[in-house]
């Protein structure tokens, strides 16, 4: 089991925390691996993922289900205000939102792009999107508030 315990919360930023995940370095979100989805650039206020939904990511019907795009839009937004956190703070996600437009067909690969607008000293607030990859059509929107804390 991956886990996110070797993080070090009180000596680097969000925006480094999430570039060591970027680059290898710290381990992600376990679910992330699980819902086949993973952070590709990371820098102040932006987060880009790249994800594929597979079969186990469907509903009895067999389209990707509404979860999987939460999933990805949650984490890529919520990453995005993390790399405003500054050393010493976390963050959460305290509620989230998701538009989806249209059918994401099972093993197509998108991009979930976050883009964080505000970062204080207790909130940040995000939105994102996600897109096809190859073809540039927008499958979904969403928005986040998150809570930034300091670590006791």
């Amino acid at each position: 089991m991956t886990s996110t315990a070797s993080i070090d919360y009180s000596t680097q930023n969000g925006l480094d925390l999430m570039l060591d995940i970027v680059e290898g370095r710290s381990p992600g979100a376990p679910l992330a691996k699980t819902l086949g989805f993973t952070p590709v650039t990371a820098e102040r206020g932006h987060v880009v993922f790249h994800g594929t939904p597979l079969q186990h990511t469907t509903n009895p019907h067999g389209g990707v289900h509404g979860g999987w795009y939460g999933a990805i839009l949650d984490s890529c937004m919520a990453c995005a205000v993390w790399t405003n956190v500054p050393a010493g703070s976390a963050y959460t996600t305290l509620e989230y939102k998701v538009n989806i437009i249209r059918a994401i067909p099972q093993g197509m690969k998108v991009e979930a792009i976050g883009t964080s607008d505000h970062a204080g000293r207790s909130t940040g607030i995000a939105r994102g999107e996600i897109r096809g990859i190859e073809n540039g059509k927008l499958y979904a929107t969403g928005s986040t508030t998150c809570m930034i804390f300091k670590i006791p």
